[in-house]
C-alpha cells in the first residue's frame, strides 16, 4: 500500500501540471479549445482517403511528397504539407491519435502558434538532416545510405516526438520526457532507419527550443515555450 501511495505521488508530480492545465481549458472551452489539433487531424485523415485513391495519390505527392533528392526549394515547400501526409505503410490511425493526444496538449499547454512552430521546426530538421547525412555518406558519424535519397519522407512522428518533448520540458515531467528521448534512441539502436533519424532530429530540435527560454533567463514553463494557451490571453493557468 505504501508503494501504491508513492507511485501515486510520483505520477501527480511528473503529470498533476500537465493534466490540471488540459483538464481545465478542456472543461472551459470544450473542442474550441484544439481547434489546431482538430484542423490537423481532419486534414491528415483526408489526406489518407485521398492519396489512396488512383486519382488522388500523383496531386498528393506533388504537393506533400519530400525526397531528400528533390531540389531544396521544392522539398522546402512541400515540407509544411508533408506534416500532414500520413506514411502509405504505416496504420494511419496511430498517427492520428498521436496527433490528437500530443498535438491537443501542445496545443493548451503551449499555444496554438507555439505548437504549429515546433512541428514545424522539427519536419524540417528531419528533412535537412537526411540532405545533410546523404552528402556524408554511410560512412560518417550519422551519415546515411545514398538510397535513402529516393524514401518518400511525410507523416506527423517527428512533430509529434518534438511536441511530446517541449511539452514535458514546459511542465516539468522530466521522466517522461527522458523517456520519449530514449525511446527514439533505441528505435534507432534495434531499426536504424532514415525514419528513426529523423526523430532523433527532431528531438535535437525541440531540445534547442527548449532551451532557448532558460538561455535567456527564464523558467521554459514561463513566458517562454509555455507561455500561454491557444485561446487565452497567453496567461499560464492558475493552480493552487
Amino acid at each position: 500500500m505504501r508503494a501504491v501511495r508513492a507511485l501515486g505521488r510520483a505520477a501527480r508530480r511528473e503529470w498533476g501540471p500537465l493534466g490540471t492545465a488540459v483538464r481545465a481549458s478542456l472543461a472551459a472551452d470544450g473542442p474550441r479549445a484544439v481547434p489546431l489539433t482538430l484542423a490537423s487531424v481532419a486534414l491528415t485523415a483526408l489526406l489518407q482517403v485521398v492519396q489512396n485513391r488512383p486519382w488522388g495519390y500523383g496531386p498528393v505527392q506533388t504537393l506533400g511528397a519530400v525526397r531528400a533528392d528533390d531540389p531544396l526549394g521544392v522539398a522546402l515547400l512541400r515540407t509544411p504539407l508533408s506534416l500532414f501526409v500520413p506514411a502509405l505503410d504505416l496504420p494511419v490511425w496511430g498517427a492520428l491519435a498521436q496527433m490528437l493526444v500530443v498535438f491537443g496538449a501542445a496545443e493548451i499547454c503551449l499555444g496554438r502558434w507555439r505548437t504549429l512552430l515546433i512541428a514545424y521546426a522539427a519536419t524540417l530538421a528531419g528533412t535537412l538532416y537526411a540532405r545533410i547525412g546523404i552528402a556524408a555518406g554511410p560512412e560518417a558519424f550519422l551519415g546515411l545510405p545514398a538510397s535513402d535519397a529516393r524514401v518518400v519522407d511525410t507523416g506527423p512522428s517527428a512533430a509529434v516526438v518534438a511536441l511530446a518533448v517541449c511539452v514535458c520540458c514546459a511542465y516539468g515531467a522530466r521522466f517522461t520526457g527522458a523517456l520519449v528521448i530514449a525511446a527514439m534512441v533505441a528505435e534507432t539502436v534495434f531499426e536504424d532507419n532514415l525514419a528513426g533519424r529523423e526523430h532523433l532530429a527532431a528531438v535535437a530540435a525541440a531540445l534547442v527550443l527548449c532551451a532557448v527560454p532558460v538561455l535567456r533567463g527564464r523558467r521554459p514553463g514561463g513566458q517562454g515555450l509555455g507561455g500561454g494557451s491557444g485561446t487565452r490571453s497567453g496567461a499560464p493557468p492558475i493552480r493552487s
